[in-house]
């Protein structure tokens, strides 16, 4: 997919309301353009209406600039006429703001290098991916995602030829990315000021069920992938991130109550225990975990002090710049109605194998399907994305590679081995390996279970995906590390090579250990079928 990538800075030793917008990556050689603007006193006045509003409960206070020095008009003198009885005064305003941001970032250059990529990208039949960085703290609280060209043009972050979000060029590198075929969510309760122990019980299994139920409206899940959902209810800090540790997440969903400030914030887990945006960073990169998504007031919004945004605050920013590959915040409140609807659809679009920002864009169409133009809840879901990563979450089926049933190719060639693992100390046993996934770990809900200290409860896993040569289907098996410490261990090239967080192929008579490097061996192996 073709990216073209955007940053808005304030310019330095000029007048306050000076900034510069620049393409930073685009399809073609000359779409890398700079423009100069002045932020205009319209773009204040109308976002301070905004905020009274929609956004008058939420303490928000953040104001971007004095924006020029002419005197205001009357907002209702500068809003389009009202049309009827419908065409109310929210979504007069909504409208104009963000006819208003589209105007003042897409102008002169930029928008002819937004037309162009636009036309590149149609011309491939292929969707361009769009985005935003906003260097300056005090523009990041405004809603850029109902940028729209004009009235009856669709908002630059709803579904079309543009799949939106913001990012931040100033970024740690991407870990170690697993090829994930399912849907593994670790649902977080935290500490909610509103609700009871039993309330948060009910929103849990209410959440998973959500999580876990996300198909099409008739129950049929084909195509679908497959969706495990764990949920931690009010965990220390110490109890998340062990959990992290010894499974394969790829997406955590924490809902709860939550308070900006530097360093990302504070998450509240329980009563009087927190745990900040970095220290969350820290253990999702080493993890492995693809998306982090916060339904918590203000998320995506950063921390201030006196009506000034403090730089890289918000908890969104915080992750991305250590490396966490794609976070999803609100940038206000959302009813628990409102993001019910939102992670049904999301998650759905998630098994289905869309990009994040696609999957981001179909629910916040939901969203503005139910609760109309004219109310917010289409806009508070904040996408933020590592500029390195292009959004998968899960594998697509036409990518070659892929987990399908024995019995789904009839009629084709088929060598279809059997695979086993056995030990080889003196008392050594011999383990089959299961079809699709064998897990090995210390506790007993593991296929393969090794009592020793050194192994993690959850260490690692063997799994099997079909690959097409020909008209033959070829079984190859893969070991993936799961372990906290990364102690797992393979021979190969005439010495053990240790694996942390890493899926690599297996060969028949390959040896592995498992925790300790002075532990006795295992050895793969695979029969092969007499078909």
């Amino acid at each position: 997919m073709l990216s073209l990538n955007l940053a808005i800075a304030r310019l330095v030793n000029t007048s306050a309301d000076n900034f510069a917008i620049w393409v930073l990556n685009a399809p073609y050689p000359s779409g890398h353009v700079l423009h100069d603007c002045v932020w205009p006193q319209h773009l204040t006045q109308t976002w301070h209406a905004w905020q009274e509003m929609f956004a008058n409960h939420s303490g928000l206070d953040i104001s971007p600039i004095s924006g020029g020095h002419s005197s205001p008009q009357p907002l209702e003198s500068i809003l389009p006429p009202a049309t009827g009885s419908a065409n109310s005064y929210s979504v007069r305003l909504m409208q104009h703001l963000g006819i208003s941001l589209w105007n003042w970032v897409f102008d002169g250059p930029i928008l002819n290098s937004l037309e162009r990529s636009l036309g590149i990208a149609m011309g491939q039949h292929t969707r361009l991916r769009f985005q935003l960085e906003i260097r300056d703290p005090d523009l990041i609280a405004l809603p850029w995602e109902i940028m729209q060209r004009g009235a009856g043009v669709s908002p630059i972050s709803l579904v079309q030829p543009i799949l939106f979000s913001r990012t931040t060029s100033e970024v740690e590198p991407l870990p170690y990315l697993r090829t994930d075929q399912a849907l593994n969510i670790l649902l977080i309760l935290g500490e909610n000021e509103e609700k009871r122990p039993l309330q948060l019980e009910q929103e849990a299994h209410l959440l998973k069920k959500t999580l876990s139920n996300a198909v099409s409206g008739n129950g049929n899940s084909q195509g679908y992938a497959p969706c495990m959902v764990k949920t931690l209810l009010q965990p220390t800090p110490q109890e998340l991130i062990e959990e992290l540790e010894t499974n394969a997440y790829n997406v955590l969903f924490y809902a709860g109550h939550g308070l900006p400030g530097p360093d990302g914030g504070m998450l509240f887990m329980r009563q009087n225990t927190t745990l900040n945006g970095m220290e969350l960073a820290k253990v999702l990169t080493r993890t492995g975990v693809k998306l982090a998504v916060f339904n918590a007031c203000w998320g995506a919004q950063p921390a201030a002090i006196d009506r000034h945004a403090i730089t890289n605050s918000s908890l969104a920013e915080v992750l991305i710049r250590q490396g966490v590959p794609a976070v999803l915040g609100m940038r206000d409140e959302i009813t628990d109605e409102e993001s019910h609807s939102f992670i049904q659809i999301f998650a759905q679009a998630l098994r289905m194998r869309k990009p994040i920002d696609e999957a981001v864009a179909l629910a916040r169409q939901q969203l503005l399907t139910l609760y109309k133009f004219n109310r917010q809840a289409w806009t508070l879901p904040v996408l933020y994305l590592h500029p390195h990563y292009h959004g998968e979450l899960i594998k697509s089926f036409d990518e070659g590679i892929t987990e399908l049933p024995e019995t789904s190719l009839i009629g084709m060639g088929s060598l279809v081995p059997t695979a086993l693992l056995r030990s080889l100390s003196p008392s050594g046993r011999t383990c089959s390996l299961k079809p699709g996934i064998t897990r090995i770990g210390r506790t007993q809900d593991n296929d393969i279970v090794i009592p020793e200290p050194s192994i993690s409860r959850n260490h690692a896993k063997i799994l099997w995906r079909n690959t097409l040569r020909g008209s033959t289907q070829v079984r190859t098996y893969y070991l993936q590390d799961l372990s906290t410490y990364g102690t797992t261990w393979i021979f190969r090239s005439s010495s053990w090579e240790q694996i942390h967080r890493q899926e690599v192929p297996l060969e028949s008579g390959m040896q592995l250990k498992f925790g300790s490097n002075k532990s006795l061996p295992w050895e793969f192996w695979i029969e092969e079928s007499s078909n």
